[in-house]
């Protein structure tokens, strides 16, 4: 089963998410230009929101190059005083396939393990600690191996199952001959204005408190890029791959859907948000509950949408959505479709859809339709 969320989000003026030069990423799409919000950026604030924090808890992962230097930290603090432990931990990675570099031997390639499985490294090379400072090879062996396992099993928490993993680690050692990758339950769409969008210039001054009453002229003085816009929002979760990366534990993968498909209307990017403090959550809300296929609606957007006298942005964008979604439904078969949902903060038709009263009465309809 899939489960799909469309997402309208208007965001007062701001600059959410910065290219290299600073501005607020933008695209090209049906031949305007458009703001943009990039995937990597929805994800990171959906894995931070407090909502899908509170799941992590317990069953969390993290992302880090510090695993050597934080495998040695915690070593020290059970009381290891061994000279060079980080290189020790190093050489170890190193011959099983992950390199490091520098001082800190921070890791080459970015690692996503969970919080359990970096304990069970740390009492690992603390139980064989005496023998790698001898230099026996069998132990070597026997902790590359175990380390293998470790790394095999340590996605099978919600943040990875969900995001997925991919290490690129030489397919000639050890642990490059084994599967640590993993493929993601969930998909996130980069999002895209619904209505064309031209950046905008932010001249701003700041004044020096302590300058003499006969000095003129301000402390200092920049300028800021903003913009702002409707964003059509999407993303869907693979439910049967979902349990599959988390061991077929059914109730782990219930808790984490919904915790993602909460963080993902609640969360917002925090670029610049103490300056514009654009906290807009979204207008409109639709999800489809479906036993194959995935429908992402932008391109009800190809021809950017105006506000006119009577309706607002929002409004008209909902309109084009709905009307492009009845049209998608009209056109292929929909006999997988189990469910709908969708609930608006503005006045506009929802024709086609099963309208509720909220996020929790979306979320008690995607969750009724799995059970049947």
């Amino acid at each position: 089963m899939i489960i799909e969320l469309h997402i309208l989000q208007n965001f007062a003026p701001s600059c959410l998410n910065r290219d290299d030069t600073g501005a607020p990423k933008e695209c090209e799409f049906g031949g305007y230009r458009r703001a943009r919000i990039s995937s990597q950026c929805i994800k990171r604030a959906i894995r931070r929101d407090s909502v899908f924090q509170k799941l992590m808890e317990a069953n969390g992962g993290v992302r880090t190059k510090q695993l050597i230097p934080e495998i040695a930290k915690r070593l020290t603090s059970k009381g290891v005083k061994t000279d060079k432990l980080s290189k020790l931990v190093s050489d170890i990675f190193d011959e099983a396939g992950i390199s490091s570099k520098g001082e800190d031997e921070r890791t080459d390639i970015l690692f996503f393990i969970d919080k359990a499985s970096i304990d069970k490294i740390v009492d690992l090379f603390h139980s064989y600690l005496s023998s790698l400072e001898k230099g026996n090879k069998e132990t070597r062996s026997e902790v590359i191996k175990t380390l293998g396992e470790i790394l095999v099993e340590s996605v099978r928490v919600p943040d990875i199952a969900l995001f997925g993993r991919m290490l690129a680690i030489n397919p000639d050692k050890p642990l490059g001959k084994r599967n640590l990758n993993i493929d993601a339950a969930c998909q996130v769409a980069h999002a895209i204005s619904t209505n064309k969008v031209n950046t905008e210039f932010d001249y701003f001054t700041a004044v020096d408190d302590l300058q003499p009453e006969e000095q003129t002229g301000a402390g200092m003085v920049g300028t800021m890029e903003f913009n702002s816009a409707c964003y059509y929002r999407y993303a869907n979760v693979d439910l049967g791959q979902l349990k599959n990366n988390l061991n077929g534990d059914a109730q782990l993968a219930r808790q984490a859907w919904q915790a993602f498909l909460r963080a993902a209307v609640l969360a917002v990017p925090t670029g610049k948000q103490t300056s514009m403090s654009a906290q807009n959550p979204p207008d409109f809300v639709f999800a489809v509950v479906r036993e194959h296929g995935a429908w992402s609606l932008a391109n009800a957007f190809a021809k950017p949408v105006y506000p006119d006298k009577d309706n607002s942005l929002v409004q008209q964008s909902v309109v084009a959505l709905v009307s492009y979604w009845n049209k998608l439904a009209g056109a292929y078969d929909v006999g997988g479709i189990k469910a709908r949902p969708a609930f608006a903060l503005t006045e506009a038709p929802l024709n086609g859809l099963e309208k509720v009263e909220n996020m929790e009465a979306l979320i008690t309809a995607i969750d009724k339709a799995l059970t049947k």
